[in-house]
């Protein structure tokens, strides 16, 4: 009952009435939420993944004539490949390639390949190589190949074999 004598039957005809839209605040407060759950969604993904390249872009070979077009060589003469020609990409995209080759034949082939490259190195080189070569857009680089460098690695087997490690990507 209320003082003027009137009956409420649920006990809020009195009570003043807020203006809070409850709606409209549940959804503002839920849209950061919502902007994040595609990133959860991704991380549990990856957290979930037994595959070393939950994201996609896992080494897959490819023809050893493609890797080495890619940076703008071509496979030399008595060349043997050993193993399979890789390429990796998912942002960038990477192209290993290992061969053989008659040694005599090496320092032409670069040149040919590459006039305009710097002068192999013999010093620096990774991995016990003998010579290397670094090439990128501003340094020997053809300007027809559309990868960003190109660097290959010689080690000399014998008196007779050339290991060649060619690799080209983007960046």
């Amino acid at each position: 009952m209320t003082r003027s004598g009137a009956s409420v039957p649920d006990g809020t005809a009195g009570a003043p009435r807020g203006r809070t839209r409850w709606w409209l605040v549940a959804a503002v407060a839920a849209l950061p939420a919502l902007t994040l759950l595609p990133f959860l969604v991704v991380f549990v993904g990856i957290a979930l993944s037994d595959s070393e390249y939950p994201l996609g872009g896992g080494p897959k070979a490819v023809p050893c004539a493609e890797v080495l077009k890619s940076g703008g060589a071509v496979l030399p003469e008595g060349a043997q490949p050993v193993g399979a020609c890789m390429e990796q990409s998912w942002q960038d995209v990477s192209y290993l390639a290992t061969f053989r080759m008659p040694r005599a034949g090496v320092a032409e082939w670069l040149h040919r390949t590459y006039p305009e490259a710097p002068a192999l190195r013999t010093d620096l080189c990774e991995n016990d190589a003998e010579l290397c070569l670094d090439l990128s857009r501003t340094q020997g680089l053809p300007a027809t190949v559309h990868v960003d460098a190109v660097q290959i690695e010689v080690e000399y087997e014998n008196a007779d074999t050339a290991l060649i490690s060619f690799a080209a990507f983007t960046v």
